[in-house]
């Protein structure tokens, strides 16, 4: 690989001349280890804790609850993060939320608590019914549970329901799941997907034929540069840093694009380094840093293209060796001339207008792209938020896809995927999209005629909710009615459902916004001992590389009273369902194997041998047809896709109007907060801030400190807000504003989504400031 001089750039980033918050210290070091203990005190040191933590990530250990990041086979001899401490101490508490404590607190106070002091009751310990008179949780039995809420399943047309699924449910749970759903009748399946990376699944689906990233872990050591757009490994998967680290060592560039400064990708100490902890000695991971507006990486893609096309010129010219992989584009792609010509008829003056960026920024970034051999694309949900978030997916394919970096060694796009088996969920079935599941192998397996009508997903779920379709919603996990937009107008249609199930580890918000019958039911935590009839069980996950991997709990369960999540979905569906010969809950809950033999039998190629590759060290890989060059699209070809848009946002800039960019703090994971502090930001004790910079804050006539509200801009004109929220001076571009999630959701309408995917928009939001 050729070399060059770049260094991170700061010509295009805003004047910081003025007081901003910041965070002066890199990424891990001492402050991860004070972050995870300050949250935890005394639990951070118990043997338990310990002896969890060292068996996180590891083969025959336990998986991470958190992110879905790589367990490699080659480990180090610590495999968890910041966060997933966090996650996993936060899971092996001792605080309890007991039956005593639902008899103190109506329903009604407790939707007046925060997300934080809700979840700080600790772990749930036994099953709950909502007593709409005394307006209070009270103790069930798990049969009554069950027989209840199979009666109210019985009595309404199933494809009036809703089953939901977060990411964290094992590969086991998650085909029964479906299976279940399909069995009783619908494929309303939503998962915490549509509210994130259903981009991904719908955009490289349609382009290169698979829904999912083309590389795998190994390569991230074998590439020669890896470009960031909209991830940040901080806060979403820390781990990832130490290959980040690695690559840079052996002088692999990395290049991010993103509207935040994220301290991570900028400096990196590694913790497991007792050389650079005694001595703080950082690595600077990012060459370039490119500060781009929100809703600005189309433009800034187009950008690096045009200057690929012109280097390519160059060279025909001149009888040079190609830029372009020409032998590639000819064999293995479709529309070419349709995107190059638009590409050549996009100015610059446009692209810079759009993108934030100067032209020699932009040139500077392309021209790393053009002398590395071998070139990863990084993204996450900074690209796939947007209402043109498709767009953004597959300007960065096209990037990829001009020089052959689709396919081989040490090249891909790469997706990174939050939760720990958000992706394998989709991979056993839990799909809204019948097109992507087996039916007809799962209707001989089980003797049913499956139902072929696609089923709503999250968005869809929502406008059913608000319509007076949706009669009963079951979550297997998650905080739905807290991460979804438009929470205030859903909250009210939620309580004119006829039946509500949560099934869950601890308490939140969607816990206490009911339908008409209402269960809270208990389950284990991956952490823990599962124990059925054939003995202690395992499960299984993927993570974001689509590795297979086996995890076992060893923890005492929190609460002799919990069941496996696999456990109380058998049981409800026992309780629905009318008898089969050929589906067997009562076999597949004592003996989790059997689970994975139906597995296998639906997705041969998959999961051939699964019980005996389930412990592979670093997982077994379920295969890509694209990263063999195998292109399951309409024209069997890898496709070129030209945007019709320069900028993501999917609306207008008027005077006034500023774009809102969630964004998660370093004390959070999801819906779920930790703590009160964003060290790498610079921000600490609280969350009702809006981050805006000092030239701003000047224009708006706003101060340092003041308290304001955001309103929604909306294109409907339906009032929304948020506030007060603390001013907050923060490095951002122009025009640009940052504020938390879930807290800034109230402003999203539900209709301000992918066009594609209908994955809400949560990355670029028009508000106005209300002092």
């Amino acid at each position: 690989m050729a070399q060059d001089d770049t260094r991170i750039r700061e010509a295009d980033l805003p004047d910081t001349s003025e007081q901003t918050v910041a965070y002066d210290g890199p990424a891990g070091g001492w402050g991860s280890l004070q972050g995870i203990a300050q949250i935890f005190g005394k639990e951070w040191s118990t043997p338990a804790a310990i002896e969890t933590l060292m068996r996180q990530n590891k083969p025959k250990g336990f998986m991470c609850v958190s992110c879905s990041w790589a367990k490699p086979a080659d480990h180090h001899t610590v495999e968890f993060c910041e966060n997933g401490a966090k996650a996993t101490l936060w899971e092996l508490t001792t605080a309890r939320c007991t039956p005593e404590f639902f008899a103190e607190h109506t329903v009604t106070e407790l939707r007046s608590w925060a997300d934080y002091d809700l979840e700080m009751q600790g772990r749930l310990t036994e099953p709950m019914r909502y007593d709409a008179a005394s307006d209070h949780y009270v103790p069930c039995g798990w049969d009554e549970a069950f027989q209840a809420i199979g009666e109210h399943l019985q009595a309404i047309d199933p494809k009036s329901a809703i089953f939901y699924a977060s990411g964290r449910a094992s590969l086991e749970t998650s085909y029964l799941y479906a299976l279940f759903a399909r069995l009783y009748g619908h494929n309303n399946l939503p998962d915490s997907s549509n509210m994130c990376h259903e981009t991904t699944s719908v955009a490289l689906k349609k382009l290169i034929g698979v829904g999912v990233g083309t590389t795998v872990f190994d390569d991230l050591a074998k590439c020669d540069a890896m470009f960031f757009f909209g991830q940040n490994p901080g806060t979403n998967s820390p781990r990832f840093l130490h290959p980040l680290q690695e690559a840079v060592q052996r002088g692999a560039k990395i290049v991010t694009f993103n509207p935040v400064r994220e301290r991570a990708l900028e400096s990196f100490v590694n913790p497991q380094s007792p050389t650079q902890m005694l001595t703080g000695k950082e690595t600077a991971i990012s060459s370039q840093y490119h500060q781009l507006k929100v809703g600005g990486d189309i433009a800034a893609l187009l950008g690096m293209c045009k200057h690929v096309f012109a280097a390519d010129d160059a060279a025909k010219a001149s009888g040079g060796k190609r830029v372009l992989d020409v032998d590639f584009i000819a064999a293995h792609t479709h529309g070419l001339d349709a995107f190059e010509a638009k590409v050549r008829a996009t100015s610059w003056e446009q692209i810079e207008s759009e993108s934030g960026l100067t032209r020699a920024a932009i040139e500077d970034a392309a021209q790393v792209y053009i002398q590395a051999e071998r070139v990863i694309g990084v993204y996450g949900m900074g690209l796939t938020q947007h209402v043109h978030g498709f767009d953004n997916i597959s300007m960065l394919l096209n990037l990829l896809l001009l020089r052959g970096n689709i396919g081989r060694e040490g090249a891909g796009i790469s997706p990174v995927r939050g939760h720990s088996n958000v992706q394998g969920q989709r991979t056993v079935g839990i799909s809204e999209k019948p097109e992507l599941v087996p039916l007809d192998k799962m209707a001989e397996q089980f003797g049913f005629e499956p139902p072929r009508q696609k089923g709503m997903n999250t968005v869809e779920a929502c406008h059913g909710l608000l319509e007076g379709k949706v009669k009963a919603f079951i979550g297997l996990g998650g905080n739905f009615i807290r991460a979804i937009p438009d929470q205030a107008v859903l909250e009210k249609a939620w309580t004119r459902t006829q039946l509500t199930v949560q099934i869950a580890t601890k308490l939140n918000r969607s816990h206490l916004v009911n339908g008409q019958a209402a269960y809270l039911l208990p389950c284990l935590g991956r952490t823990e001992q599962d124990i059925q009839a054939s003995g202690p069980q395992a499960v299984t996950m993927e993570d974001t590389f689509s590795c297979i991997q086996g995890s076992i709990g060893l923890r005492q369960p929190a609460s002799e009273h919990l069941r496996s999540e696999l456990a109380i979905i058998a049981g409800i569906a026992k309780a629905t369902l009318p008898p089969n010969p050929k589906v067997k809950w009562d076999d597949w809950v004592g003996d989790y194997g059997l689970v994975r033999e139906l597995i296998e039998q639906s997705y041969p190629e998959m999961f051939h041998d699964f019980n005996a590759r389930m412990f592979t060290p670093g997982g077994f890989y379920k295969g890509n047809d694209a990263r063999e060059r195998i292109w399951n699209t309409e024209s069997g070809k890898a496709e070129f896709n030209t945007p019709k848009m320069v900028n993501s946002t999917g609306f207008e800039d008027a005077p006034g109007r500023f774009r809102l960019l969630t964004m998660r703090s370093n004390d959070q994971f999801n819906t779920t907060i930790y703590g009160m502090s964003d060290r790498l930001r610079g921000i600490e004790g609280r969350r009702d801030v809006l981050l805006i910079n000092p030239d701003d804050i000047a224009r708006a006539g706003l101060a340092d400190g003041q308290m304001v509200w955001l309103e929604a801009d909306a294109a409907d004109g339906l009032a929304r807000e948020v506030g007060p929220l603390k001013v907050t001076p923060f490095r951002l571009p122009d025009g640009c504003l940052g504020g938390y999630y879930p807290e800034m959701n109230p402003l999203i309408a539900l209709t301000h989504h992918d066009q594609q995917s209908k994955t809400p928009a949560n990355k670029s939001v028009p508000v106005r400031i209300r002092a």
